[in-house]
């Protein structure tokens, strides 16, 4: 793998980035955004070097819109990384389908302290799980104490299990059935703990309350008004349009990169993470949704009440999660929202600034085999990402 990396040199300056870069960046600028390109360029490769097959990272700013790029987006051809491929964007699916949640609650079809049996009667009971006692908010921040179901559906984490159940499709009200096999983490509303079935079930809800699929209301509500036209839910077509990077899971610490590019559909195929996007795409939609283009001022102010985040749960330190929201701070200061994804192969990395002025997204095309490596890279992308802001905060084209 180390010589199909090397395929594309360290330093190398895309050609559309540099066109990017002419095209949106006024001249006074030039000279600095060039060295801002350069710097761009050099940390791409660094995390390229961490052993991802791919990295593409687009930062869009107030003075310029940088697109890079750097290793292969197919080890076998050794092409390069589509600079705004589609991508699959995992967990980033919440906050989607949150800010449709929020949206009805602002029109006052549902309240984010309703109980899950007000919408869904008798869907969450057994083994000390009661949907009698979980609100809709604590859905929406991981408070419901729900246990996750997608333990249930990786029967096996390998590259033969990965094709061996890679087609196998359930209904929402198959993950939420398996989730209610195992008793809640802890009570609702008096802990923290990530679990997809609070999205599949959310997604539930909005079908209840609207008579449409969440991802109906997904496409009237956001794609469509933001015109997201490379953004969809595909459900259960597993495969990612053109042009894409190709994505590489390694299941085992030293082991041969499998190629993932097509879906996982166990866990790649409801409101928990099933969506498809691009890096322009995403940008876009985080940055209407903090300057208050998709809420109204009550509702988005719900979305950014935090809780903390604890430590050992490998979200960077001092992370706070919202209602599909996660704040992480900056070390130039305030901090930043956004919502990361990831799977078999790939993980997505947007950010944007509170005021919506600043936003990068950065995707990275393989996954590791081994826990550390794959905690140093995602330690790398939050360094990167924190590089990215404070930089474009801090940049003389400011001035």
């Amino acid at each position: 793998m180390s010589i199909t990396l090397s395929r594309i040199s360290r330093g190398t300056v895309t050609v559309l980035a540099v066109a990017l870069m002419a095209l949106f960046v006024p001249a006074g600028s030039r000279a600095a955004a060039s060295d801002r390109l350069a710097q761009l360029q050099f940390d791409v490769d660094a995390l390229r070097d961490d052993g991802t097959t791919g990295v593409s990272v687009r930062l869009e700013t107030p003075h310029g819109v940088w697109a890079v790029r750097s290793g292969v987006s197919n080890l076998s051809t050794g092409q390069p990384v589509p600079t705004n491929g589609y991508l699959r964007i995992g967990s980033t699916t919440k906050t989607f389908v949150a800010t449709v949640l929020l949206q009805l609650a602002g029109e006052g079809r549902l309240s984010l302290d309703d109980t899950l049996d007000t919408w869904l009667p008798g869907l969450v009971h057994g083994h000390g799980n009661d949907g009698h006692r979980v609100m809709l908010r604590q859905l929406l921040q991981h408070t419901s104490g729900l246990p996750d179901y997608i333990g249930d559906v990786v029967p096996d984490l390998s590259a033969a299990g990965y094709r061996a159940n890679r087609w196998t499709t359930y209904t929402s009200l198959q993950r939420v059935a398996l989730a209610m096999k195992h008793q809640p983490s802890f009570a609702p509303g008096v802990g923290w703990e990530y679990s997809n079935t609070n999205y599949v079930l959310l997604g539930m809800v909005i079908k209840a309350v609207t008579g449409h699929s969440w991802e109906y209301e997904v496409r009237a509500r956001i794609l469509r008004p933001l015109r997201l036209t490379r953004t969809l839910a595909p459900g259960n077509w597993p495969f990612l349009p053109g042009p894409h990077a190709r994505n590489y899971q390694q299941f085992e610490p030293g082991g041969a990169m499998t190629d993932t590019t097509v879906a996982y559909l166990p866990f790649d195929a409801d409101a928990d993470g099933s969506m498809i996007s691009t890096a322009a795409d995403i940008n876009r939609f985080f940055t209407a949704l903090v300057q208050g283009r998709l809420l109204a001022p009550a509702q988005l102010a719900e979305m950014q009440r935090t809780v903390g985040v604890p430590t050992d749960r490998g979200f960077p330190p001092d992370t706070r999660d919202g209602l599909g929201l996660f704040w992480t701070p900056l070390s130039c200061g305030g901090g930043y929202w956004g919502h990361s994804g990831d799977g078999f192969g790939y993980l997505v990395w947007p950010a944007t600034t509170p005021d919506g002025q600043t936003t990068v997204t950065v995707s990275l095309h393989s996954r590791p085999g081994d826990e550390g490596t794959a905690t140093r890279q995602i330690q790398d992308v939050t360094a990167f990402v924190d590089r990215a802001l404070c930089s474009a905060h801090l940049s003389p084209t400011s001035t």
